[in-house]
């Protein structure tokens, strides 16, 4: 049935019923009484009744005041019949004028054909609904094997590499491919062939898809972008049927720009499966590799792939010919955060003293979505606080919100926790504060947040990308700094060091076993089998002797007794400054970064050199 046409009766339909119930649901203008046959043969004789109307079986009297009586005679008899039968005389009748009328009105077509057309509706509205399902079916299963990917006209926010902030050599790669398209007389003039593939490779939150969003703001070419996950089906083929769909449209709207995102869904190392060859995902996969690099090499369609795992993807997927380009995409450094917290701070409302240096100074190892979340997280407090503006306290304490989680002021903790809490952070403060090599601390606090107690916030003056041995020893030593001073101060040991002890001992065997620094040279030990198909590590080849192997766990213990034995010397040497930072700390709760330097500057404190 044509779809207009079923509209069409559907409104007559209720339009219909509609009018039916409004009008039967109005009263008469004046309700009569009703009674029995015999009271209107009593007013007849009587002569009280001035007029008879006579409606189906119904009869309606109209007496000599002007009121109504109803009532109701028997369908076989007809009205001079049903009062002559109670006594009503002849001549008594003519007296009286009797009006006949046939039925007629909403009530009556709607007592006939009700009855009859609402059975004929429910069982044509079935029917209807059934056809509908099969048809639904049948197109379903036609279009089964079709991809589901979506053309870029206008995205509701639409960015450029403009809103982008950093990743100039990114942005550059990617600007060629968009002009490569643009303008391919100028490459091909000079025998450069356009690239195939274009992969964007980094940890989650570095914008990955945000800059695969400002190609297709930047692009002035069709741009096509669906998930990988969307490829695959519970049935098999069916993967493979996308695929060739996704690229034919591709290809008809050549030359035209097509975007995977997280492609380790289909594109995980083949034979490693549990499915063997005719895995699904594996056949999908293998029509990727032809559509990018079959028989066909004169398609104008270049696909660009986004994943944060490329350990996992197939080798013959990463090939040249196939994804030539390996976008690699790092953690912003100071610079590119200030911009993207910039970025980030255009919607928001902010005071005019806000300084973004201090927090981008704040926030190293933070990615584009952390920043983002630390702007979202900055305007929230300014909100709970009922302020009209975003200000620099806010930010300052979303930072420790993302980083921690929110503080959890009404904690109860009884007098010696707080005390062992005050003094286990001044333990860490204070370690840090006399080496050369550790962090500067940037606050203090014992107020707790998420699992911690309380915590000790350090951060590097700079980004860094390497790290020395002197540093690691150093920071093995911060971390012992918490439990050297309980056992220093209460001659005994609680949980509150646990992280620090775990976090410790696996820098200590990293040291041994993967960096060379220790009594081995340079050598690393164990090597890692993973899984590819549950996509995480499950096992270490051991291919060491067990005698290597004792001479690794003595060389671990040795690192952090090292770093141990430092945090020691250093807080019995300090205990003085050691409890003034922790009185302090108990008094206010909070120490910032000046407040505790001024503490240090005070006892003329001066740092010391890590020696191995």
């Amino acid at each position: 049935m044509n779809k207009q046409l079923l509209r069409y009766f559907s409104i007559t339909i209720l339009v219909f019923i509609s009018i039916v119930f409004l009008f039967s649901s109005f009263p008469p203008t004046s309700s009569p009484q009703e009674v029995s046959l015999g009271s209107i043969v009593e007013r007849i004789e009587q002569g009280d009744v001035t007029e008879l109307v006579v409606e189906g079986d119904t009869i309606r009297a109209t007496l000599s005041d002007d009121s109504i009586l109803e009532t109701r005679k028997d369908s076989q008899s007809g009205i001079f019949e049903s009062l002559a039968q109670l006594g009503v005389t002849q001549e008594t009748l003519r007296s009286i004028p009797i009006t006949i009328q046939d039925e007629s009105g909403f009530s009556y077509w709607a007592g006939i054909l009700l009855p009859s057309l609402i059975p004929l509706l429910i069982i044509g509205g079935l029917l209807w609904f059934m056809m509908r399902r099969a048809q639904s079916g049948a197109s379903q299963a036609l279009t089964f094997g079709k991809s589901t990917m979506k053309l870029f006209n206008s995205f509701k926010n639409k960015i450029t590499f403009s809103d982008v902030a950093g990743l100039a050599e990114e942005k550059q790669e990617l600007m060629e491919i968009v002009d490569f398209l643009k303008n391919p007389q100028k490459y091909e003039g000079l025998g450069a062939q356009s690239p195939r593939g274009v992969l964007l490779l980094g940890p989650p939150g570095t914008g990955k898809t945000l800059l695969a969003r400002a190609v297709a703001g930047e692009a002035g070419v069709p741009f096509f972008h669906m998930s990988a996950s969307e490829f695959v089906e519970m049935f098999v083929g069916v993967g493979a049927s996308r695929t060739r769909d996704a690229f034919a449209t591709a290809k008809k709207a050549a030359p035209s720009i097509l975007f995977i995102d997280e492609i380790d869904a289909i594109g995980r190392e083949r034979g490693a499966g549990l499915g063997g060859g005719h895995d699904e995902r594996e056949q999908t996969l293998n029509q990727i590799l032809v559509e990018m690099d079959g028989f066909d090499k004169d398609s104008r369609v270049v696909v660009i792939a986004a994943t944060n795992r490329p350990d996992v993807l197939d080798k013959a997927l990463l090939r040249p010919g196939r994804f030539d380009r390996h976008v690699l995409l790092d953690l912003p450094d100071i610079n590119d955060r200030e911009a993207i917290l910039r970025i980030h701070a255009r919607n928001k409302a902010l005071a005019k003293d806000i300084d973004f240096r201090p927090i981008a100074v704040r926030t190293p190892g933070f990615s584009g979505a952390d920043l983002e979340n630390l702007m979202n997280e900055a305007a929230i407090f300014a909100a709970r606080k009922n302020k009209k503006q975003v200000e620099q306290s806010d930010l300052l304490e979303s930072i420790e919100k993302v980083l921690l989680g929110p503080e959890k002021r009404n904690r109860a903790f009884s007098k010696m926790e707080r005390e062992v809490t005050a003094y286990h952070e001044a333990g860490h403060a204070l370690v840090a504060a006399s080496l050369k090599h550790a962090d500067p601390v940037h606050k203090v606090s014992i107020i707790s947040r998420g699992h911690a107690g309380g915590y000790t916030l350090k951060l590097p003056t700079e980004d860094r990308y390497l790290k020395t041995r002197k540093q690691f020893i150093a920071d093995l030593a911060v971390m012992f700094g918490g439990y050297a001073t309980e056992e220093l101060i209460f001659n005994d040991l609680s949980t509150g060091a646990s992280n620090d002890l775990s976090v410790a001992s696996d820098i200590a065997r990293k040291m041994v076993t993967k960096y060379g620094m220790g009594k081995f040279g340079p050598m690393t030990f164990g090597k890692t089998q993973e899984m590819v198909f549950l996509g995480k590590e499950m096992t270490t080849e051991k291919n060491y002797s067990d005698v290597i192997a004792h001479e690794i766990d003595t060389e671990v213990s040795r690192f952090i007794h090292l770093g141990y034995s430092l945090a020691k010397d250093i807080l019995k040497k300090r205990k003085k400054l050691l409890e003034i930072i922790a009185q302090e700390l108990m008094k206010k709760e909070t120490l910032e970064k000046e407040e505790f330097d001024a503490l240090i500057e005070k006892s003329k404190l001066k740092q010391l050199e890590v020696t191995l």
